[in-house]
């Protein structure tokens, strides 16, 4: 890993973890080993340093969810959708750092003011959601979802999904154990009667 790459790591972890305010450019270059004005020479500010983050952080996710979509097949539409909440809840685990700058604060208060920050931050939400609804349309199509606007529902659904993830990313509960009652719940909501 070069440098640059190893910076970012670094200020990842601590900015998932502390909070951009909370982290100092000093704690980046002591678990870097890099100097300060060498994390200033690859990127001119702090806030530069998190908008690389946050682009790398829509590339993994985008490329993941891009590569399940890619590599799956269902019978219907509902179980696409099973399978894109057990995906999501799988990716969250498996990038949970890259997820918990999502769940912070700050970028979305520099979303107000930057407009790279807002973009990236945009293009994250819409493949997610992209995955759901595209799982709602396939499922109205072969009849296993009823008929309603896919973007809403796959809103919907998305914002109870991620609201069990942000209890469990937070450690107030461990939302793997409701994974069976939010299918139920998903089923009902969304299943053709």
């Amino acid at each position: 890993m070069n440098k640059k790459d190893a910076i970012l790591e670094a200020a990842n972890l601590l900015f998932a973890r502390k909070g951009f305010k909370d982290t100092s450019m000093a704690e980046v270059s002591k678990l870097t080993g890099a100097a300060e004005g060498t994390i200033f020479y690859h990127f001119k500010t702090k806030e530069g340093i998190f908008l690389s983050i946050l682009e790398k952080v829509k590339e993994d996710i985008t490329a993941e969810f891009t590569a399940y979509r890619q590599a799956r097949e269902f019978r219907n539409g509902l179980e696409m959708m099973e399978g894109a909440i057990g995906f999501y809840l799988h990716q969250v685990s498996q990038m949970e750092d890259r997820f918990l700058i999502l769940y912070r604060h700050y970028p979305y208060e520099l979303a107000r003011t930057n407009p790279r920050c807002r973009d990236n931050l945009i293009a994250i939400y819409e493949c997610l959601l992209d995955i759901f609804e595209e799982a709602i349309v396939a499922g109205q199509q072969d009849g296993s979802i009823r008929p309603g606007p896919s973007r809403k529902t796959a809103m919907l659904v998305f914002a109870m999904l991620d609201g069990l993830v942000r209890l469990k990313i937070y450690n107030l509960y461990d939302a793997a154990s409701l994974y069976g009652e939010l299918l139920t719940v998903c089923q009902r909501i969304l299943k053709n009667p």
